[in-house]
């Protein structure tokens, strides 16, 4: 049963695309399906070089919600970024185009974002292997969080996956736009942990989802397998300055030093 009626805010789920054709169909499948209806899906090809942009277009073709922006490979953060630019959702929703979303998915983020009029909405998520399936999340409490409160679970985790990428979270528009919040088209890795500790700066109020609605498909030749170690601890240095900025803005950095300092050495336990 889809969820829509004249009150249902406008979701905008950006899909950046480059090179995924095998996994495509899945990933738009997965938002076509989806019981929450309202929502326009931004398809960004990233200059891709096989069949992506020709699946992007077929299903434009077969549903209005959906529209193609068709750009020169400049990453995924310059497509993100574009993508930011036409969106005109209430939230933003973000997936990337090997991955899939549960059939409930937006339906449940836009539930929790309106109930408790948080900022932001952080999910519980699906590592896939080829051998198992894995579910990931940190926030136990349903209660809604503060953002020194937030911050300081930040500080158990704070390399995850669950606080690091896009995917997992759901977004307002308005305050993205407020504060020119954009992906770090100079970085290479991390960018979206970036763009969240901008988020995590000016977002007030937080809450969680527990039921794992994302599916991260987890590949061997992933582009993080592929880091040097050097340009990993390069990357670190870099987005510690913004990460220790949060806990200075909010009058943490003093009393949990040591814990901020604990990022650099901190491993994803979900990658």
């Amino acid at each position: 049963m889809s969820i829509l009626n004249e009150s249902t805010p406008l979701v905008s789920i950006i899909i950046p695309v480059y090179n995924t054709a095998p996994d495509l169909a899945t990933c738009i499948e997965s938002v076509r399906r989806q019981r929450y209806q309202n929502l326009e899906v931004l398809l960004v090809n990233d200059g891709s070089s096989d069949a992506s942009l020709t699946i992007c277009e077929m299903y434009a073709k077969r549903d209005p919600r959906f529209c193609v922006i068709d750009k020169e490979n400049s990453g995924v953060s310059a497509t993100r970024n574009l993508a930011i630019e036409h969106a005109h959702g209430k939230y933003l929703q973000f997936l990337d185009s090997d991955d899939w979303l549960d059939i409930n998915a937006t339906r449940l983020l836009v539930e929790r974002a309106e109930e408790t009029n948080v900022d932001l909405v952080i999910s519980h998520f699906c590592r896939v292997t080829e051998d198992k399936t894995t579910v990931y999340g940190f926030l136990q409490t349903t209660r809604v969080m503060d953002q020194r409160l937030f911050a300081r679970q930040l500080l158990d985790e704070p390399a995850s996956f669950y606080y690091g990428v896009m995917w997992n979270k759901l977004y307002r528009r308005d305050l993205i736009m407020q504060h020119g919040i954009r992906c770090n088209e100079s970085l290479h890795w991390s960018e979206d942990f970036q763009f969240n500790l901008e988020y995590f700066r000016y977002a007030s109020t937080f809450c969680a989802l527990q039921t794992p609605i994302y599916y991260y498909r987890k590949r061997d030749k992933s582009l993080t397998s592929a880091l040097s170690l050097g340009h990993t601890v390069t990357t670190k240095l870099e987005l510690f300055e913004f990460y220790r900025d949060l806990y200075t803005q909010l009058g943490l950095y003093e009393q949990f030093k040591p814990q901020v300092y604990r990022y650099l050495i901190a491993a994803a336990k979900d990658n």
